[in-house]
């Protein structure tokens, strides 16, 4: 295994998301796409993706488009929360043309008074969490634990109640 591959991404089965921790951007770029992939073969009902920025998330890749496209359901929800998006819209043209689409079912929030250095920087799901400890070194854990999937969905919670709405889906003009 490279340097950048975890206990975490140690699984046996390809279907299945795993528990542990990660370390590197690889690792994180791939279970975001595993996670994505996996609210689509599942049918997540409801996904909250956070993150200050979004920047080196793999938004901008078609596969991982394609896996929002296939979850993209009635009844389903996403939560997106950041300190802004401005580098979502500059350099993840897929993700924001897949957005425009889907806006009926996203809910973009904007979190101005947080930090950057201290925003979350999680996929939460009810079956499964992804949590980015260090953004800068891609060190997190993620699994199944139902204790710290509550404690991370009040944090989330938290911030969803101190936020406003944020990158339009559309912008209307006259």
């Amino acid at each position: 295994m490279d340097s950048e591959n975890t206990d975490a991404l140690a699984n046996d089965s390809p279907e299945a998301l795993p528990d542990g921790r990660f370390a590197g951007r690889e690792a994180f770029g791939r279970l975001v796409r595993e996670a994505l992939a996996c609210a689509a073969r599942e049918g997540w009902r409801e996904i909250i993706l956070s993150d200050a920025t979004f920047a080196d998330w793999p938004l901008h890749e078609r596969s991982v488009v394609e896996s929002l496209h296939a979850w993209s359901k009635s009844g389903r929800h996403l939560i997106m929360l950041a300190t802004r998006y401005d580098e979502v819209m500059r350099n993840q043209a897929r993700f924001v043309s897949w957005r425009k689409t889907w806006g009926h079912i996203i809910d973009c929030r904007l979190c101005r008074v947080a930090s950057a250095a201290d925003f979350p920087s999680v996929i939460w799901s009810r079956s499964w969490f992804m949590h980015r400890l260090d953004s800068q070194h891609s060190l997190g854990v993620c699994g199944h634990d139902r204790e710290r999937s509550v404690q991370l969905r009040e944090a989330l919670d938290e911030r969803i109640r101190d936020s406003v709405p944020g990158f339009p889906s559309s912008t209307l003009g006259l």
